[in-house]
């Protein structure tokens, strides 16, 4: 479940303890080109005001008067569907004649929204059932896989933690990466040993500074499949540390700044400390996209568009994320290094 979301929950916990009646909307399906996806949520109070969203806007006013006019979901869950016919999704404004299904769920204490968000902020992953025709909800820890199923009896959505971005190194660099990923809904921890780079970071909203090495912080972190870890101190004596442990982790994204010849006399190094090939294989470096970038900030762009694509299971085998032959990844890392130290 991503901070969206979250922050969903926290806004519907506060409204019910202030009195108010509070309906959560969950996208169940969707058809042809749907502004949301399905797992979306958003949240109706009996005023009128709204939290989150399940069309970009498309359909929120209606679902908000029909809400108030206790023409849904007064009593029990109840599924609404918008867009069925080509005249509906035109009136909605529903983009190529998409459609959009959302359950709509009367919350109350059976709801167990506090018991949920307290498992997602405890870093568990639990899967959430609503039966339709009572309303109850039952909670069971999950095991990943499917992360939204609707048999149109029940409904069942997996929550878990937020995604962690893991950066070794704190150089100008390091930044922008936070930055973006902040932006993107990571929590993101800086691994920085050395005093010289610590200025500024404890200003930074979302992120954290460590000053633990980097092998002791990665295990200490217990990183899961929701967990990506980047380098790009340059330094061997803290990357390697860093990757050598990373790999053997369910990190969704490990990767290494340098160029081609770096990272390939790195992934030698990492030979050294009992890593197979497999999990050596796992590490992208160069690291990011080919998008030719030079600054900092292009580099930062280019790192989380290739952790966006790995999250997002994108085929990464063309000419994006094939450094094969070329001569700009030596030219990308310099430039980012020399940045990084001015």
């Amino acid at each position: 479940m991503n901070g969206i979301d979250v922050d969903v929950l926290r806004t519907a916990i506060d409204w019910q303890d202030r009195g108010h009646r509070v309906v959560l909307g969950t996208v169940v399906r969707t058809w042809g080109s749907a502004p949301r996806p399905p797992g979306s949520l958003m949240i109706i109070r009996d005023d009128g005001q709204v939290a989150g969203s399940v069309s970009g806007g498309c359909i929120e006013d209606d679902l908000i008067g029909r809400v108030a006019r206790g023409e849904l979901a007064s009593k029990l869950p109840q599924l609404t569907t918008y867009g069925a016919t080509a005249e509906e999704a035109q009136r909605f404004g529903l983009p190529c004649g998409g459609t959009v299904q959302v359950v709509l769920e009367p919350l109350s204490a059976r709801s167990q929204l506090r018991e949920l968000l307290a498992a997602i902020e405890s870093h568990r992953l639990v899967s959430r059932r609503l039966d339709l025709a009572t309303g109850v909800v039952k909670l069971e820890d999950a095991d990943g896989g499917t992360t939204l199923s609707f048999d149109g009896a029940s409904l069942v959505t997996v929550h878990g933690p937020r995604l962690r971005l893991l950066i070794i190194g704190g150089g100008q660099l390091s930044r922008y990466l936070a930055g973006l990923a902040v932006m993107l809904d990571y929590r993101v921890t800086v691994c920085e040993p050395r005093a010289e780079y610590h200025e500024g970071w404890e200003a930074m909203e979302g992120v954290t500074l460590s000053r633990s090495m980097p092998d002791d912080l990665v295990l200490a972190m217990h990183l899961d499949a929701n967990s990506a870890v980047v380098a790009v101190t340059h330094d061997p004596k803290l990357d390697d540390l860093a990757l050598m442990e990373a790999l053997r982790t369910p990190a969704f994204y490990v990767g290494a700044l340098g160029s081609r010849r770096n990272n390939e006399m790195r992934r030698q190094r990492l030979l050294q400390f009992d890593l197979t090939p497999d999990e050596i294989a796992r590490m992208r470096g160069p690291v990011g996209l080919k998008l030719g970038g030079l600054t900092p900030p292009e580099m930062a762009i280019a790192i989380v568009a290739e952790m966006t694509a790995m999250r997002r299971g994108v085929d990464l085998s063309g000419p994006l994320a094939d450094w094969s032959g070329s001569t700009t990844s030596c030219a990308i890392s310099a430039a980012a290094t020399a940045a990084a130290l001015r």
